[in-house]
């Protein structure tokens, strides 16, 4: 008997295995931080200037996402204020009603045909990259003129070519694949959080005679020097 209460052999065989997996997936992983942050850059602007982030997944894609939104219209960590995020896949009378009436490869287009404006975010997550819904719902992105990003696993997809741009875990492994995309939405959200408040002063109109930097100089400046060579300014 282990400590944790187990049995040895087999039981070790699985965590060690995966856990294998996990290392493997981790080194590529490392280059997504470039990615990670200017899509965290270009989402608090977004965010804090009125847009909203509309995500979707199915299965345990599903639940990745809807860790995200909670996160945004929640926190991370400090207190700030909510941010417009809505998991597609949680309205459930909508989705099922859409499912009933139009198919299901509709459930989540028509949903972005009905929140998402010009400029907003979609966020499409799939281990395989060839969910039909989610590909239906990235053409209704693309066509009603939002962003549209994508969290897939190993690359190339149908996903991935569908959007504008796709963080892809290279694993063969889809628990692998879905638990670096947890650990990309805590780091996206980490971002998100950083450039908040620099996004939110940016929205703030500037009075009229001032710019960012301070008060706008009127007339002529010119600057001499007296009798001793210090700069003398005179308006």
């Amino acid at each position: 008997m282990t400590a944790a209460g187990g049995t040895g052999g087999a039981a070790g065989t699985v965590l060690d295995a995966h856990l294998t997996s996990l290392a493997a997936a981790l080194l590529p992983f490392r280059r997504s931080e470039q990615l990670l942050a200017r899509w965290g850059a270009e989402l608090a602007h977004r965010l804090a200037t009125g847009g909203r982030l509309l995500v979707a997944g199915n299965g345990g894609s599903a639940a990745e996402a809807q860790h995200l939104t909670a996160e945004l219209v929640g926190k991370l960590r400090d207190d700030r204020e909510p941010l417009s995020a809505i998991a597609l896949h949680a309205e459930t009378s909508a989705l099922t009603a859409i499912g009933n009436d139009y198919g299901y490869h509709e459930v989540f287009a028509r949903q972005v045909r009905a929140h998402g404006r010009a400029d907003d975010i979609l966020l499409l997550m799939s281990t395989s990259g060839t969910s039909t819904n989610l590909l239906t719902a990235a053409h209704a992105g693309r066509d009603t003129g939002l962003r549209c990003w994508a969290f897939t696993g190993p690359a190339p997809n149908p996903l991935a070519e569908a959007c504008q741009e796709t963080l892809a875990i290279d694993s063969p492994d889809r628990q692998v694949v879905q638990e670096l995309h947890l650990v990309a939405v805590h780091v996206l959200c980490e971002y998100v959080e950083r450039m908040l408040p620099a996004a939110l002063v940016a929205r703030q109109p500037v009075p009229t005679g001032e710019t960012r930097s301070g008060p706008v100089r009127t007339g002529v400046e010119v600057v001499l020097g007296d009798a001793t060579g210090r700069e003398v300014q005179a308006r």
